[in-house]
């Protein structure tokens, strides 16, 4: 049974930073592939951005990569999300999302891919 723990979330101002974690266990979990995924307010969950156990370099939706930065730590087994410069439109619940297998870039983005959902954590970017 394979545990996801995320933490982090919050309230942060505009312009602020938070960081984003999500700590995986449990028996035969790899996490050959990670991702994030974000649900704004009364709105479909999003692709955020993934990691690859093969290529080590995350991939991004684009007009999140100049803000946002994805780091895998495999001895750990966590995924963690740094973002920066946030915005109100950043307002969402977050949600970590492993998957065992190896997925191709082209799947990254689709939600059924991913085996496993963590609780989702609030990120609240308001003055």
């Amino acid at each position: 049974q394979v545990q996801l723990l995320e933490s982090g979330g919050g309230l942060v101002q505009p312009g602020g930073s938070l960081r984003l974690s999500c700590a995986a266990s449990g028996g035969g979990f790899t996490g050959n592939t990670m991702a994030w995924f974000r649900q704004p307010p009364g709105r479909d969950r999003e692709f955020v951005g993934a990691v690859k156990r093969s290529s080590g370099t995350p991939s991004y939706v684009n007009q999140l990569r100049d803000r946002f930065t994805i780091y895998r730590d495999y001895a750990k087994n966590t995924l963690s999300l740094q973002m920066n410069s946030l915005k109100p439109e950043d307002t969402a619940v977050y949600f970590c999302a492993p998957t065992n297998r190896l997925l191709i870039t082209s799947s990254l983005r689709n939600k059924p891919e991913y085996e496993y959902w963590g609780q989702g954590t609030q990120i609240t970017v308001s003055s």
